[in-house]
């Protein structure tokens, strides 16, 4: 399936709103016998357009109450450095996603923190040492009224 098609697009909907859903449920959402939505499901996995699933955890239930985007300027603009940047961003539980982005910054990244003490010493002692970083600009989050990550 290297284009997916109407039914597809829809399977993929209702997927990313309900990862759990039965196949039943999900069948009877998209128009299709059980086995046909099946078929459909394992091919889309199978083919990787589904890459996996995932829970989505309440921060505050896990004590996460700080959360922020970070933009990252490079001092560098190399292979090295960037390959340097992101595998000390591998290694920290802390980032919970780390992009490459154009612009003005080469990365944004999501964090995580207990809170706001938590995040500065995340962001002095791990992003703070980085040789790689020359810039960063950060960014707090109060609110995500629409939030679709999985």
């Amino acid at each position: 399936m290297n284009e997916t098609d109407a039914i597809g697009r829809k399977i993929l909907r209702e997927l990313s709103r309900e990862g759990r859903i039965s196949n039943l449920e999900l069948a009877e959402r998209v128009g299709l016998s059980p086995s046909a939505c099946l078929r459909r499901v394992q091919e889309l996995e199978r083919s990787g357009v589904i890459r996996g699933y995932r829970a989505r955890i309440d921060p505050a239930r896990v004590g996460t109450g700080f959360i922020a985007y970070v933009a990252v300027g490079l001092s560098r603009h190399t292979k090295d450095a960037q390959s340097g940047f992101e595998a000390a961003m591998a290694e920290a539980p802390e980032v919970r996603e780390c992009h490459n982005v154009t612009g003005s910054i080469e990365y944004l990244l999501r964090v995580e923190a207990a809170d706001l003490a938590a995040y500065k010493h995340f962001h002095t002692e791990v992003l703070g040492v980085l040789p790689q970083v020359n810039a960063l600009t950060t960014y707090v989050l109060m609110d995500s009224p629409k939030d679709e990550r999985a």
